[in-house]
C-alpha cells in the first residue's frame, strides 16, 4: 500500500540533494550551514518516527540555531543568465505554465480516483500522495519537453530553497506551535479574556470575536493552522457550537478562511508575503502585504457575515 511514508521518502531525497549541492558549492561561504540545515530536514523526513518526540525536538532546535545564528546563505553559482532566461521565455512562452499545472491537476484527479482503491492507497492521505505524484509527473513532462539535464531540477530547486531559506519550513513550525498552544491550554485562557468582552447572549458579538480573533491570531502567529486550535478552544467550541448550537462544519471551514485573511496582512507569514518580495527583488519587502490589505479586510467582513447567516439557521 502507498502511504504518506512514500511522500516523506521522496521529500527526504530532495532535501538530501539540496544538502549535497550545497556541500560541494565552494562559491557559497555558508555552504556548511546550508548543507546541515537541509540535511537535518532530510533526516526528519526519513527517520522522524524513529527519533521520537525528544529527538525531533532537538532536531528542531538545531534548525532554529542554524537559521538564528546566520548560518544560511545563498550562492550565484547556479544562477541562469538573464539573457538565457529571456531567450527561453521567448521560445516556450506561456506554455511553461502547463508544467506547473500538471501538479494541481494530478492532485485533484488523484484525490477522487485513489479513494476508489483502498487496498492500494491510504485513503486518508490521498491528496498528499496525489500531490507528490503530480510533482514527479511535472518533472517528467518538463524533462521530456525541455530536454534539461537530469540534475538541473534539483540544482535549481536548491537555489530556490536557499533563496527562501528558513521561511520554507515556517508553516510547519507555526502549525506545530498552534498544537502546542492548544495542549497547553492557551485557548482556555484567551477564551476567558475574550468572553468577558462579549455582551452576554450576543451571538453577533461571539461571531465577530471569533472571525476577528482568527485573523488577529493568524497575523501574530503567521499561520491560520496555528491560530485555529486556539480560537476554536476559546470561542468556537464553548460559544458558537455548544452554547449557540452552530453548525461545526460551517464555523470551522469559514473560520479558517477568516484566518487566511489575516495571512494576507502579516509579514509573519513570511513564506507567502516576504519570500515573493525577495524573489521579485522588490525594494519594499512589505509591498505584498500592503497590496493585499484592501482585499483582506472586505473578505474578512464577508466571512464573518457568512458564519452568522449560514451556521445558525
Amino acid at each position: 500500500m502507498i502511504t504518506l511514508t512514500w511522500v516523506y521518502v521522496i521529500a527526504g531525497v530532495a532535501f538530501a540533494a539540496f544538502a549535497m549541492f550545497n556541500l560541494i558549492d565552494k562559491a557559497n561561504p555558508r555552504r556548511f550551514g546550508n548543507a546541515a540545515f537541509w540535511g537535518l530536514m532530510a533526516v526528519s523526513m526519513w527517520a522522524g518516527d524513529l527519533l521520537g518526540d525528544f529527538g525531533n525536538g532537538l532536531l528542531v532546535l538545531a534548525l532554529v540555531a542554524i537559521a538564528g545564528f546566520g548560518g544560511l546563505g545563498k550562492t550565484k553559482a547556479d544562477e541562469v543568465p538573464e539573457a538565457t532566461k529571456n531567450q527561453r521565455a521567448a521560445k516556450y512562452g506561456n506554455g511553461l505554465f502547463a508544467i506547473a499545472l500538471v501538479i494541481p491537476a494530478t492532485a485533484l484527479a488523484g484525490t477522487f480516483l485513489f479513494k476508489q482503491f483502498p487496498a492500494y492507497f491510504d485513503v486518508k492521505q490521498v491528496t498528499l500522495i496525489s500531490l507528490a505524484l503530480g510533482v514527479l509527473l511535472a518533472l517528467a513532462v518538463g524533462h521530456a519537453w525541455l530536454r534539461a539535464a537530469p540534475a538541473l531540477p534539483l540544482s535549481q530547486g536548491r537555489r530556490l530553497m536557499d533563496s527562501v531559506g528558513w521561511a520554507a519550513i515556517l508553516p510547519q513550525m507555526l502549525a506545530s506551535l498552534g498544537a502546542v498552544f492548544a495542549l497547553a491550554g492557551v485557548g482556555d485562557v484567551v477564551g476567558g479574556v475574550i468572553q468577558q468582552a462579549i455582551p452576554a447572549g450576543s451571538l453577533v458579538g461571539a461571531v465577530i470575536a471569533f472571525g476577528v480573533g482568527m485573523a488577529l491570531f493568524t497575523m501574530i502567529m503567521g499561520n491560520a493552522f496555528a491560530a485555529f486550535p486556539v480560537m476554536v478552544a476559546a470561542i468556537g467550541m464553548p460559544l458558537l457550537i455548544k452554547q449557540y448550537h452552530g453548525d461545526p462544519a460551517i464555523i470551522c471551514a469559514i473560520g479558517m478562511l477568516a484566518g487566511f485573511c489575516g495571512t494576507l496582512m502579516t509579514p509573519m507569514a513570511a513564506n507567502f508575503n516576504l519570500v515573493p518580495a525577495a524573489l521579485l527583488e522588490l525594494k519594499d519587502e512589505n509591498a505584498v502585504v500592503k497590496m493585499q490589505i484592501a482585499t483582506a479586510v472586505p473578505l474578512l467582513i464577508v466571512n464573518i457575515a457568512l458564519i452568522y447567516f449560514l451556521a445558525f439557521r
